[in-house]
């Protein structure tokens, strides 16, 4: 062998013919079964190609690979053994000029095949495996970096690369169950087909370049989807965190965008497989945030909420096919709402890896989808369309709450855009309980910075709160205008949602938990002041009870206000509004224990129906507090004054009102532009003493005001329907008659251009006049 060696380094030249002279003497052997020569030959072989580093290789390598393809050919699986391991040590061979006519396609096809390998014995079935895999691992290494070698990111070579090293990765199971012993694991799982499996698909996805990545990626989707391994999603997901980990970290978004493809292309496959497809989405995209998610970030989340509709869709036709209704599969509602789930979860995820930005702009999106009736969404009509509305508006709510759950901004004015608040806020008036609930959620994850929301999820009257902890920083300037800008909106909503007959403890412990975060977070004295203002209408409210709410409404509504002006006071830490506040709930906790959470706000609350005789001494005062705060430096007149929402045609969402409010509110608008009210006296001086005068009649103004719409509500709910139908009969003449003046006026004839020529009585003479001779005013052209 070294006077071969030194032969053959002498003279290159020679190299081809030894070559050639070695694979006829191999060929030969192995035909006739001398598989001592064949051995003697392959050793020959491997030794010169090591020694021999020049440029007329090339001619002695095509002798070498034919050599190996015949011993790959063979039944033995010695020699395929015997020649992989030939092949590897040649591929770890870098050459110095290239080969413009050497093909790997056998090798390929070949090493795949051993790496399905079935072979009775188990020990040699393993060995063949991992034959076939460091074959594939040689083939990649030789060609991948070689621009003028065979291109190994072709499909037809990936899919028979990757589907066989996944077929290896799956059996890890049989791997571990024949480990004899923990000592011998380490030697074993270096042995192992699937741990040598995983080395090679990660170097081949870490060599993928940007434009192969689709081609490495679909190889793997068709073999999960061939042997239904997305239902466990174990596998799955271990495959995926591998490519995740492997590629280079600006390529990650190229996997998502192919998970999502699959996913619409496995729109009407069963829930399982797609809600398996969706958890390694998730999995995914937490491991993309070291990287990119990719440009179309809002593309995602438009494919998530695409596959949300369609399942709620399925669930409630029970069909694949949504037109025709007619499918051969059987539909499981549990197994659609698990992927529901599964779908939001993944939201979530990939919310939680963008910049605030960006997660501000997917709310908005989201925000966006919900059908409202306000809004341009197409609104589905009927029982079943009022079904699919419900639980789109519910599912897309939820995937909103999961976003602002992981939302954090300092700036809250520029992180939550006015059009996206009002449409959040609208939602708080639907009928629907559960979604006023997600809404008040929402908001309160928006509004908690400081991880405070715990501290109030039971509502209690609390006499230190010390014992809470409680994260509070100075509220900042823009935090300030933010307020001044939607606090408003906002205090209203909290009232109107109070209104609720179908509120539950669930709803109580939100506001609660709300009214808290708002003082804490976002509150200045200004902010503090129409809070309890806010929470004393509410105790109107119930006290009042003109919406005829029940018993536990009412009672809830009093332990509401207790326990928010009980930590209110303790906050703003002035002692003679401390000790109203505490005067109140002590006596509520001897003559009244019903209007106090530690008795309603349980699994079996303790409710009095007499809360309509309850004593003066149980209220918390107007009066008396905006006395005692007034002392100390709050704005005492803007205390004393009651706290009224206005009315906006976002009411109109709620639709809750009878005939009869609307009546009502239609004749309170129509007295107040009525002509008597036009007439207007005759201006007067304006003093000092006539401005102290209207700020002191100011809050008997309006209590008057709200007594007179109480009394016109009353009358359109108690009259009979008869005297309602005679004065909107009434009503409707009086307006009609006025129409028609109005059309008269606007349809008489111009007078024409000879002059205008009257009758007796004063009434102008009809003349046909042309239509481009009319002259029209100004307003009415165009």
């Amino acid at each position: 062998m070294e006077k071969l060696t030194f032969y053959a380094l002498s003279a290159p030249e020679k190299l081809d013919r030894i070559g050639a002279y070695l694979s006829e003497r191999l060929t030969r052997d192995v035909s006739r079964h001398r598989y001592g020569y064949v051995c003697i030959a392959m050793e020959a072989l491997d030794q010169l190609l090591m020694a021999c580093h020049c440029q007329s290789i090339n001619l002695f390598v095509e002798s070498f690979l034919k050599m190996v393809a015949k011993l790959l050919e063979s039944e033995k699986p010695n020699l395929q053994i015997l020649g992989t391991n030939s092949f590897v040590k040649f591929a770890n061979i870098e050459e110095d000029t290239p080969s413009y006519h050497r093909s790997y396609d056998f090798f390929i096809s070949r090493f795949s095949e051993m790496c399905h390998s079935g072979h009775d014995d188990l020990d040699i079935r393993t060995k063949i495996r991992m034959s076939g895999i460091k074959g594939l691992q040689g083939v990649v290494r030789k060609t991948v970096n070689d621009e003028l070698q065979a291109n190994i990111w072709d499909p037809r070579h990936m899919d028979k690369i990757v589907p066989s090293l996944l077929f290896n990765l799956h059996n890890v199971e049989e791997a571990e169950s024949r480990s004899p012993s923990p000592l011998q694991a380490t030697e074993k799982e270096k042995e192992s087909p699937t741990e040598l499996a995983e080395r090679c698909l990660r170097e081949l996805l870490a060599r993928a370049a940007y434009g192969n990545i689709k081609n490495a990626i679909k190889p793997v989707l068709i073999h999960l989807d061939n042997h239904s391994l997305w239902e466990p999603k174990v596998f799955a997901t271990c495959c995926f965190r591998i490519i995740m980990y492997s590629i280079q970290p600006q390529h990650s978004h190229l996997v998502i965008q192919q998970l999502l493809g699959h996913l619409d292309a496995n729109s009407k496959s069963a829930a399982t497989v797609r809600a398996g497809i969706v958890e390694v989405l998730s999995e995914a995209a937490v491991i993309a945030a070291s990287g990119s998610v990719g440009p179309t970030v809002l593309e995602v989340f438009n494919t998530l909420l695409r596959q949300l509709r369609l399942s709620i869709d399925y669930a409630l036709t029970g069909s694949y096919d949504c037109a025709t209704g007619v499918s051969t599969k059987i539909i499981k509602e549990h197994e659609e709402r698990m992927f529901q789930e599964a779908v939001i979860k993944t939201i979530g995820s990939f919310a939680s890896t963008l910049p605030t930005y960006q997660q501000s702009e997917v709310m908005v999106f989201i925000m966006n989808k919900v059908p409202l009736p306000s809004s341009q969404q197409s609104i589905d009509a009927g029982k079943d369309g009022e079904n699919r509305n419900r639980l789109t508006q519910i599912m897309l709510l939820k995937s909103l709450l999961q976003v602002s759950v992981g939302f954090q901004c300092s700036n809250m004015l520029t992180a939550l855009p006015s059009a996206f608040l009002d449409r959040l806020l609208s939602a708080a008036l639907m009928e629907d309980p559960e979604i006023r609930l997600f809404v008040l959620e929402i908001l309160i994850s928006f509004i908690d910075r400081h991880g405070n929301r715990q501290k109030f999820s039971n509502i209690s009257t609390i006499s230190d709160i010390s014992v809470l902890k409680l994260k509070v920083e100075k509220c900042s300037r823009q935090d300030t205008v933010f307020m001044k800008k939607h606090g408003q909106h906002l205090y209203r909503h909290i009232y109107l949602i109070c209104k609720e007959e179908n509120n539950v403890q669930a709803h109580y412990e939100a506001l609660y938990s709300m009214l808290m975060l708002i003082s804490i977070e976002l509150a200045n004295e200004e902010v503090v002041v129409d809070l309890i203002r806010l929470v004393l209408a509410v105790q109107e409210i119930a006290q009042i009870n003109e919406d005829n709410l029940t018993a536990y409404n009412r009672c809830a509504l009093f332990a509401l206000g207790a326990a928010y002006l009980n930590l209110i006071s303790q906050l703003i830490t002035v002692p003679t509004f401390c000790q109203h506040i505490h005067e109140v709930i002590q006596t509520r906790q001897k003559e009244a224990p019903y209007l106090l959470p530690e008795d309603v706000f349980v699994e079996r609350p303790r409710l009095s129906k007499s809360l309509d005789r309850l004593g003066p001494e149980v209220f918390f005062w107007q009066s008396k507090i905006s006395e005692v705060l007034g002392g100390s430096g709050y704005n005492a007149d803007r205390l004393s004054t009651p706290y009224i929402p206005q009315l906006t045609d976002e009411d109109r969402l709620s639709k809750r009102k009878s005939i009869g409010e609307t009546i009502s509110l239609q004749v309170e608008v129509e007295s107040r532009n009525s002509p008597e009210r036009e007439q207007r006296a005759p201006a007067e001086e304006i003093t000092y003493e006539t401005l102290k005068k209207a700020i002191v009649d100011s809050v008997a103004v309006e209590e008057q005001e709200r007594e007179r719409r109480r009394q016109v509500v009353e009358k359109f709910q108690k009259a009979p329907f008869e005297e309602i139908a005679a004065h909107c009969g009434a009503r409707a003449t009086l307006l009609q008659s006025k129409l028609n003046q109005i059309f008269e006026i606007t349809i008489r004839p111009p007078p024409s251009p000879s002059g205008t020529i009257t009758a007796a009585y004063g009434q102008p003479q009809n003349h046909s006049i042309p239509v481009y001779e009319m002259k029209f005013p100004d307003l009415c052209v165009y």
